[in-house]
């Protein structure tokens, strides 16, 4: 209740000041027939009945973020404004930046792939822009691809695979089977994973490949009597980024065991299901919006809009050169409803967070677990940390 009198009245007395005050305009590009979203993901069922699949992308959630910093406004001295477009590959995006630099845009919010990603921060080096990835979880963008005018508020493969890690090792699930799918991004699921067995322990027992396929011949390969038969195993890791796969894995495998990863217990930036920390009101908030519940894209996007507003309060500039330097300190704390304040880490810049370990309807858990801790941080167990990245972005 305190938090809607403060919105509403903030809202009223920034309308009534606004022609007073410059606009930060926050850009938005994504990419038009984005695969991610028109078709990884989606129950097949949607696919027959035409859902609305254009109302998953995450432009919704930096809308409610543009809402929620509202009443910064005040306090900054300055009105904040959205302004979204849309790219049909890496060139038209470059040059959609490019022209909202041109009219005074210098933080941009970017929904694109990992490779695509990298080749936009690349080309775009020696713009006075800042880039915020919502939605890629490529660990190469954060590690050897690594860019000073990028930040990530979605988290890595590696944080993702080492929350689930962490979970597996708390419960004694060591012995994992992996189904594999044949994307490159089913590949970078289980090199997390790998990694982070090594960190953490677990063993995997066992690779098994399935095929994206419905060709009889492929029967078999796809048959998860076939697939999970034949060994020792406490629990099944699917690494299914095309999601129908995997759809069809819990309650069916050979052994009585948990499924995780793609399917039965997931690591996500957000779910709707998490109860704690100012959750609720977040995601009623963003359902009365949009009408539909926030995922973990929409997620990315409203806090790096909350991010960018409150470095420009705290940092009392409105220079984008001082804005960024405090985005980048330590001296930021960004709720992000999720418990802890957040805030990026240095050598990569990659913002620290929790991940919710999920069922489709319920918040399991929320990692770092308390058994995991850090010599600093406890969110630097979630993900590369300084002395393994291939990134050196500190003070940069």
């Amino acid at each position: 209740m305190m938090l809607a009198a403060i919105l509403a009245f903030a809202g009223m007395t920034g309308l009534a000041h606004a022609q007073d005050n410059p606009t930060l305009t926050i850009g938005y590009v994504d990419l038009i027939d984005d695969q991610r979203y028109l078709d990884w993901g989606v129950h097949p069922i949607d696919i027959r009945t035409g859902e609305d699949l254009y109302n998953r992308w995450p432009l919704a959630g930096a809308e409610l973020g543009i809402a929620d910093i509202k009443p910064f406004e005040m306090i900054a001295g300055m009105a904040f404004a959205l302004e979204p477009t849309r790219a049909k590959d890496t060139a038209a995006m470059v040059a959609a930046i490019k022209a909202m630099r041109e009219t005074g845009i210098q933080f941009v919010l970017v929904d694109a792939p990992t490779e695509m990603l990298a080749d936009v921060a690349a080309q775009l080096a020696d713009l006075d822009v800042l880039l915020m990835n919502v939605s890629a979880t490529g660990d190469s963008v954060r590690n050897a691809q690594c860019q000073a005018n990028l930040m990530h508020t979605a988290p890595s493969d590696a944080m993702m695979a080492d929350a689930m890690v962490q979970f597996l090792v708390d419960k004694k699930w060591r012995d994992v089977l992996v189904l594999k799918g044949p994307l490159p991004q089913d590949d970078a699921m289980v090199a997390a994973l790998k990694r982070s067995m090594g960190i953490f322990g677990g063993d995997i027992e066992e690779i098994r490949d399935f095929v994206l396929s419905s060709d009889p011949r492929a029967r078999e390969q796809n048959d998860l009597r076939f697939l999970t038969g034949r060994a020792d195993y406490e629990v099944v890791y699917v690494a299914d980024t095309d999601g129908e796969f995997a759809l069809g894995v819990p309650y069916d495998t050979v052994r009585p065991v948990p499924v995780v990863g793609s399917a039965g217990l997931m690591a996500r930036a957000w779910h709707w299901s998490y109860l704690r920390h100012g959750a609720p009101q977040l995601q009623g908030r963003f359902q009365r919006m949009h009408g539909r519940r926030m995922n973990a894209t929409d997620w990315g996007a409203w806090v790096a809009v909350r991010a960018i507003g409150e470095s420009v309060v705290r940092a009392k500039s409105k220079d984008f050169d001082g804005i960024v330097q405090y985005m980048k300190s330590d001296a930021l704390k960004v709720d992000g409803s999720k418990g802890p304040s957040l805030n990026f880490r240095p050598w990569d810049n990659q913002l620290r967070q929790p991940i919710l370990l999920t069922t489709e309807n319920w918040t399991v858990a929320n990692a770092p677990l308390p058994a995991f801790v850090h010599r600093t941080n406890n969110l630097d167990t979630l993900g590369i940390d300084e002395r393994e990245s291939q990134c050196k972005l500190k003070n940069q």
